[in-house]
């Protein structure tokens, strides 16, 4: 594989609902963990000054920041859902998608919606069945996203997922 860093198991995935509760996530997020920098909003010059920002806090926090969409930004670890340098990862929603991103050189899937999502709402999420028949034998690994957080995580955890990736579970406060 041609990234540098080692492939985390906890995601955040940013997005302009998120606001100012991006900060308190970057900062709950445990060392190592990922983000995937996204802001597809954004006009270009904001988007860049915002992910200088994010960067900032990623390095002082041991955190992977990769970017999604288009413009390549300076000091990411690696793209989501595109072709370039590092860690590749790719969306995945159903089977035909997952194959088509191995194929293409992803280095780890982001399979979605495994459980209803704010993110998307009234898509038809996955559940259980169909996720782990999504991920059957794919040979990369897969981050669960939709919905998810610690509990749901482990409930997939019998078809083989590496990791999760959530927005809700990092930003909403501690109970």
């Amino acid at each position: 594989m041609r990234r540098r860093h080692p492939l985390p198991r906890l995601w955040l995935m940013t997005d302009e609902r998120v606001g100012d509760a991006l900060w308190e996530a970057l900062e709950r997020l445990p060392w190592g963990s990922g983000v995937v920098f996204r802001h597809y909003g954004l006009p270009v010059a904001e988007r860049r000054a915002l992910f200088a920002r994010v960067r900032k806090v990623a390095r002082r926090r041991g955190l992977v920041l990769v970017r999604a969409g288009i413009e390549p930004m300076r000091g990411e670890a690696g793209v989501h859902g595109r072709r370039g340098h590092g860690l590749r990862t790719a969306p995945a929603h159903d089977r035909r998608e997952a194959v088509a991103a191995i194929r293409a050189g992803a280095d780890a899937l982001f399979v979605s919606p495994a459980f209803p999502t704010r993110s998307h709402p009234g898509a038809r999420a996955l559940g259980r069945a169909r996720f782990g028949m999504l991920v059957r034998g794919l040979g990369v690994p897969v981050i669960a996203l939709g919905g998810m957080d610690a509990r749901k995580a482990a409930s997939l955890r019998p078809f083989g997922i590496y990791g999760w990736a959530a927005i809700d579970a990092w930003t909403k406060a501690k109970d």
